[in-house]
């Protein structure tokens, strides 16, 4: 499996759009691993892995799909965002010794997908240029509208926001592990959310502390009133080094003596071989798995000498 992808993208209500964009991936020339849309996040998580050719091909079918549908001034949803395509990240399983290759394309398809949408596109991870912001938290900052009326710099494309689509970030990012925990309310309850809120809070100071099961872990607390669940959601930026059934039961243990209950984890996007064979208590759709143990003939793969490979 040369190349993955796990497009973020603004849009989780209009079922018309989505139910063509998910007829689209099922015939699309690459093994889509994840695509399912949230009604409270308002976002819809793809996933999807092949050659670049094919990688990119489809990522700008599904934005074609998706973007003309995006109106970020009259979004609502509880995701951070600040774009329609909010954020495309490029991950190699497993990595190649040479990173060449990787940013060349990733750059391309960043200046290409600012042209064709007229949006700023912002770098990010491995991608970033020397001195500028390259995590999402920080690139995210403000939201859509912190970038309203102001004058940007992205790496490709306008310096103004898109009116309706906003900005992109994109990048080459090492392997991510999106997962949510979720605890069934029955009804909408404040007291719920403001203690997934506060379970949030504790995980990010004990990752600030520099406690080895929480390196790289960001949470974030939501209500999610239209499924009655309070939320804590996490992307694991460091799987290698965190017992992932350690993280879940400190998570759980926690809420029980916050009352909120007995809850379940969520497995959002894709998780590789290597982890879902450390953990009991994650469940994943086989076609969630990734391998990363297939060796690969970077070369061929990866040659941007003549246009098919891009």
């Amino acid at each position: 499996m040369p190349l993955l992808t796990v497009p973020n993208w603004s849009i989780g209500r209009e079922r018309t759009v989505l139910r063509q964009v998910f007829d689209y991936l099922e015939e699309a020339p690459v093994t889509v691993h994840y695509a399912e849309a949230d009604i409270d996040h308002n976002r819809t998580v793809t996933a999807f892995s092949g050659v670049p050719e094919n990688v990119k091909s489809t990522l700008f079918e599904v934005a074609r799909l998706i973007l003309p549908a995006v109106n970020l001034n009259r979004h609502q949803g509880v995701h951070p965002r600040i774009g329609g395509l909010d954020v495309c990240p490029f991950i190699p399983l497993p990595e190649p010794d040479d990173f060449s290759d990787i940013s060349t394309f990733v750059n391309l398809v960043a200046d290409e997908f600012a042209k064709e949408f007229d949006v700023p596109v912002f770098l990010y991870e491995k991608s970033a240029k020397s001195g500028k912001a390259n995590s999402l938290p920080a690139l995210r900052k403000g939201g859509f509208g912190g970038l309203q009326n102001r004058t940007l710099s992205p790496d490709y494309g306008p310096n103004q926001v898109h009116p309706y689509i906003g900005a992109t970030v994109m990048g080459h990012r090492d392997f991510l592990l999106a997962m949510n925990m979720n605890f069934p309310t029955g009804e909408p309850n404040p007291t719920a959310t403001a203690q997934v809120k506060a379970i949030a809070e504790m995980i990010r100071n004990k990752r600030n502390a520099g406690e080895a099961n929480f390196s790289g872990v960001r949470a974030l607390g939501f209500e999610l009133t239209a499924q009655a669940i309070a939320q804590v959601s996490l992307n694991i930026t460091d799987p290698d080094h965190i017992d992932l059934d350690q993280l879940i039961d400190f998570i759980s243990e926690e809420a029980l003596t916050k009352g909120l209950g007995e809850g379940y984890p969520q497995l959002i996007g894709v998780i590789r071989d290597t982890d879902i064979e450390r953990s009991v208590k994650i469940a994943a759709k086989q076609s969630q798995i990734v391998p990363t143990r297939i060796a690969t003939d970077w070369k061929s793969d990866w040659s941007l000498e003549n246009e098919s490979a891009i």
